[in-house]
């Protein structure tokens, strides 16, 4: 990462003047025209609102906002709109945790019953096995998704940790992959032992404010006390319009109803717990793509993205499925091989709110969108970017290495 940060730093101080202006005149080019995709499928499914961002190299080269904050139309979508980031949340849990662990205040080989000796499983044994490193590349061996269902219940963590008594795992740790939320939290403990901070303090000290992500927050008392909010939405109903598209499907209405923020979700903070906006997002992507080393250390990005378990059911996502070629989990990152170059990749989803974000180190770009309501269209777009960047941005690549 760091021999590759160098490189790149060579190739554009010595890139020619007209070359680069061609260069930035095809990403323009490239983003005047996605902007308009994006546009057209967040109306046809009458999103109330959303956001992406483009980043290459250490530059933010497009950030654009459509729609409102809300159905009534009463406050438009800019820059600064906070959204919550839903599971990329997981991204920031593993970098400060990774951090941690190579500053040495913690091991990523300690068992979770370290920090929290309350979380048992129905097999003797079983729990002591689970160490921090499994909960970051979602290879416990628990079943996926553990009692998800219970943060709906408003359930204490208390509450829902002393249930994992009943779980018996369905392999051993590093031998299968299964998605987890609670467990995950169970990051938390750990960090704000080492430090006797916070997590959110510490991810303000140590990610939010060295990268300037003034709009970045942890929890839900932060997110409901900013005026610039996204409101979540859900999908009330389709109805049938009685016309049809091009290629002769139904052209469907969607109607979205505004729901409030619930806590839910919030309660598992290294999970779900995070809130910025699309601008934050973009000063993320250039950090992950090794920009600010200052913050965020080759080593560091390098730790995080090696491949940890494979992820075989990511090879058949919607969209992505024609040109995946592997899929895995680092710690906190997905690693996928698209159409023969490495993305770096996160989506998350709660309630009214969907985001996903990705970077290339090959092609030295980033992507982040984030709308306020499920939609799946968003990773429809997301791939669409993918797959037409990379025709755009090897050029570029390829330009700077020729010259």
């Amino acid at each position: 990462m760091f021999y590759r940060f160098i490189c790149i730093l060579l190739l554009l101080l010595f890139t020619p003047i007209s070359l680069a202006t061609n260069i930035n005149t095809n990403v323009s080019q490239f983003n005047k025209n996605f902007s308009v995709q994006v546009k057209k499928q967040l109306q046809q499914y009458s999103i109330p609102g959303g956001a992406y961002a483009i980043v290459q190299s250490n530059n933010i080269v497009a950030i654009e906002s459509f729609g409102h904050t809300d159905k009534a139309k009463s406050q438009l979508i800019n820059n600064n709109t906070v959204f919550r980031l839903a599971s990329v949340s997981k991204t920031f849990a593993a970098t400060i945790t990774t951090m941690l662990a190579q500053e040495q205040q913690l091991n990523l080989s300690d068992p979770i019953t370290k920090y929290v000796p309350n979380f048992t499983l129905a097999t003797d044994g079983a729990a002591q096995k689970i160490q921090l490193k499994h909960l970051l590349s979602h290879s416990s061996g628990l079943m996926p998704n553990a009692y998800d269902n219970l943060l709906h219940e408003n359930w204490s963590m208390d509450k829902i940790i002393n249930r994992f008594d009943r779980i018996t795992p369905i392999c051993q740790p590093e031998k299968c992959y299964g998605y987890q939320n609670i467990a995950y939290a169970l990051l938390q403990p750990a960090i704000e032992a080492s430090q006797n901070k916070s997590y959110a303090d510490l991810l303000q000290e140590r990610v939010f404010k060295p990268l300037n992500m003034t709009h970045a927050s942890v929890g839900i008392d932060v997110y409901k006390k900013q005026e610039n909010t996204a409101k979540p939405h859900i999908l009330r109903k389709r109805i049938k319009t009685g016309k049809k598209d091009s290629q002769g499907k139904d052209i469907k209405k969607y109607i979205w109803r505004k729901v409030k923020v619930e806590p839910d979700f919030y309660k598992v903070a290294p999970a779900a717990g995070v809130n910025a906006s699309i601008s934050d997002l973009a000063k993320w992507l250039i950090a992950n793509l090794g920009y600010k080393p200052e913050v965020l250390s080759p080593w560091l990005l390098s730790e995080l993205t090696t491949p940890r378990i494979r992820t075989k059911k990511d090879l058949r996502r919607r969209y992505w499925r024609d040109h995946l070629t592997d899929a895995h989990y680092g710690y906190g990152w997905r690693i996928y091989q698209f159409n023969g170059h490495p993305i770096i990749y996160h989506s998350g989803w709660v309630a009214g709110f969907r985001a996903e974000i990705g970077y290339s180190p090959d092609l030295d770009i980033g992507f982040a969108i984030v709308i306020n309501a499920e939609s799946n269209v968003i990773n429809k777009i997301s791939s669409q970017f993918w797959l037409q960047a990379s025709s755009v941005f090897n050029k570029s690549i390829s330009s700077k290495v020729k010259s």
